[in-house]
């Protein structure tokens, strides 16, 4: 997934909860959704942070090659510039890009 084209908030905002309950027809599900949904986002940036971050690993680091290392500090800072997992799930279920299942409603 390409994270980094994603329009969502990187500050707190004032949400509508109407428009969040408006897939599910009820916050409490939306909220459970968004959740997931939040946590599978953090799972695949932490991920592709990592394989990113690994191309930099040596087994003999020394303490000027650690200060040094502009290109990895460059990653992170770009990381920590991306907007939190739970406000791209939210702008995901409010774009209707989230598809919410309920397992227990079979036809």
């Amino acid at each position: 997934m390409n994270f980094k084209n994603s329009t969502a908030e990187r500050s707190t905002i004032t949400r509508d909860t109407i428009k969040m309950e408006k897939e599910t027809g009820n916050i409490y599900e939306s909220i459970v959704a968004m959740s997931k949904r939040s946590n599978q986002i953090s799972v695949e940036l932490k991920e592709e942070l990592t394989s990113k971050l690994q191309e930099f690993a040596s087994s003999t680091d020394n303490l000027e090659e650690i200060f040094e290392n502009r290109e990895q500090i460059e990653i992170s800072k770009f990381y920590e510039k991306l907007p939190k997992p739970v406000a791209m799930a939210m702008q995901e279920l409010l774009e209707d890009k989230i598809y919410v299942r309920k397992p227990e409603e079979k036809q």
